[in-house]
């Protein structure tokens, strides 16, 4: 399976004949937080089958930009027919006061090549909980959150990312070049073993580290 990281929480991942697009994100530079820079270029040139969107935020919910005729589910939870098979949404909070702050957050699953995928979105809890765990289910690739602001902070990532106990862990929405309003990636990597550095926005999961343990990859910021 390839993956490619677009910035952001957006990734594009395809098997050669199927391809699913993530959280891809809107153009938020002129949004009404002065405070906050927002400076990613726009993603151009992605078609896939299907798109999933974890909620309603701009930096998460563009599938405008993405081409050909996808299926989208957008903020949902539950079992659905697509394309890549079957897909499992998960119920989460944004914030640690059960979404009372900022709303809910779906975390999408699915298997692609047979890699099973799992997009935490804006996850925000303090703590994932038993039957979300339950429900995410096994996991080889993992997308999380670790630049706090609007998400768990570094540590509650890690625990987060023990408690699934994927074999591939893909850190996402934290400080790069184009924003300047969450913790840089360094603060989430000086917790963990094992990374993994990419000097491209894409790879093979074949390219990936074999052994047995998790294994943080970091990817090139496009």
């Amino acid at each position: 399976m390839r993956v490619r990281y677009l910035g952001h929480a957006a990734f594009l991942l395809d098997d050669g004949e199927r391809a699913v697009v993530l959280d891809p994100y809107l153009d938020i530079s002129d949004s009404p937080a002065p405070d906050r820079r927002w400076d990613y270029p726009e993603i151009e040139g992605v078609s896939a089958d299907l798109v999933l969107i974890s909620h309603d935020h701009g930096d998460h919910n563009n599938p405008g930009v993405v081409g050909g005729e996808p299926q989208l589910i957008r903020s949902r939870t539950g079992r659905f027919k697509t394309p890549l098979g079957e897909v499992r949404g998960v119920n989460s909070d944004h914030d640690p006061e059960g979404g009372s702050l900022r709303g809910a957050n779906a975390i999408f699953s699915f298997t692609l090549d047979g890699v099973r995928v799992c997009h935490l979105g804006d996850f925000g809890q303090s703590a994932l909980r038993a039957e979300q765990a339950a429900a995410i289910g096994p996991v080889d690739l993992l997308m999380v959150p670790v630049g706090a602001g609007s998400t768990s902070s570094p540590e509650e990532a890690a625990a987060v990312v023990r408690r699934i106990g994927a074999r591939w862990v893909l850190p996402m929405h934290y400080r790069t070049r184009y924003v300047d309003f969450m913790e840089p990636l360094d603060t989430f990597l000086a917790l963990v073993d094992s990374v993994h550095t990419i000097d491209s926005s894409s790879f093979e999961t074949s390219e990936l580290p074999q052994a047995e343990g998790q294994t943080f990859v970091v990817p090139a910021v496009p």
